[in-house]
């Protein structure tokens, strides 16, 4: 009788969970937005791969620095480069 051999890869125990984590602690560099600079355009809604981006009550873009992992994909993809990646203080 073989044995099983045991899964080496990372599996999603609860589907729909990246709201509940908090990657802060991830990031050694933290996005900045120039609010002179930003049109609420949403391409880095688009891109960002953690739910950190989203619209204020005034429809201005903010960014949850609890769901950041501080990628710097939102800053890369604004067309604007109304996003800037500065050096985490700590």
């Amino acid at each position: 009788m073989s044995r099983r051999p045991e899964l080496l890869i990372p599996i999603v125990f609860e589907a729909g969970n990246t709201a509940k984590r908090n990657v802060a602690s991830w990031r050694s560099n933290r996005p900045l937005i120039e609010r002179g600079l930003c049109t609420n355009c949403l391409i880095c809604w688009i891109y960002c791969p953690e739910p950190a981006i989203y619209l204020d009550d005034a429809g201005n873009v903010q960014i949850d620095y609890d769901h950041c992992k501080g990628c710097g994909i939102c800053a890369e993809e604004c067309p604007r480069k109304a996003i800037r990646m500065v050096v985490e203080n700590v």
